[in-house]
């Protein structure tokens, strides 16, 4: 058991299915109460059924009032885990960057928009960014996807350097593949660079876990992205060229 999570009251987003769902059991496992919101009010009932939670289903991007009522008056950890896997290009139309931005950063921003001042004022409060190596490195055929899912990324660290002193925890998770229906929807691009690697939602969770208790904001399910994101910030340019290299082979097989 993690004592930081026992009896606490815990928001996870997008917990109808895959990492969220995932999410949702483990802090359940731990003893926390949990809200479980997802855009398909079925899913997210079903999950709440299923670990004695309660179900918030809607835009998580306006939940945290009533996630709040639903526990009793207080958030003690926001898990921030919807997200889109927009792909596309440059050229990819307006609609679909404005609703990757608004998904993947912006619902990020409003949740801790709600959250901060009653935290500042309990000086504690633990904030759970699902992000993505991508956030990291990036990934081919997915333009959206990348650019949000940095600054999402960004948004985590800026939070945790800004409130850490003042008890906020942040937690930004960068997992590479993972089996979930999002994964299925990354098509060729995601079979060449993540299916190979990918691992199971509870795996995302048992290092989630693990990195609270450690103490740590960076969380890694796939170890060896420490090296690729390292790699990437020593050497630039090699990195681009190994990644364009991954791009061509895309291009030849697709």
């Amino acid at each position: 058991m993690v004592e930081a999570v026992q009896d606490a009251g815990v928001v996870v987003t997008g917990a109808g299915g895959g990492i969220g769902a995932a999410l949702a059991r483990r802090f359940a496992a731990e003893g926390a109460r949990v809200v479980v919101n997802d855009l398909d009010a079925d899913r997210a009932q079903a999950v709440a059924d299923e670990i004695g939670g309660i179900a918030v289903p809607g835009d998580a991007s306006g939940i945290v009032d009533r996630a709040r009522e639903a526990l009793g008056g207080t958030v003690d950890v926001y898990c921030a885990n919807a997200g889109v896997a927009s792909g596309g290009s440059e050229s990819a139309e307006e609609a679909v960057w404005a609703l990757a931005w608004d998904v993947n950063v912006m619902a990020h921003v409003r949740a801790a928009h709600a959250l901060l001042p009653d935290w500042l004022e309990r000086g504690r409060g633990r904030f759970v960014s699902t992000v993505s190596a991508a956030g990291l490195l990036t990934m081919i055929g997915a333009a959206p996807y990348s650019v949000t899912k940095h600054g999402a990324y960004a948004f985590a660290e800026w939070l945790s350097l800004t409130y850490r002193h003042r008890g906020i925890k942040v937690h930004a998770i960068c997992p590479q593949g993972v089996r979930t229906d999002m994964l299925d929807a990354t098509g060729s691009a995601g079979d060449l660079v993540l299916k190979p690697t990918a691992i199971e939602p509870q795996d995302v969770a048992d290092a989630l876990f693990k990195g609270i208790a450690e103490d740590r904001f960076l969380i890694l399910p796939h170890p060896e992205v420490a090296g690729y994101y390292q790699l990437r910030a020593g050497d630039p340019d090699r990195w681009l060229g190994n990644m364009n290299h991954l791009q061509q082979k895309w291009e030849t097989a697709g």
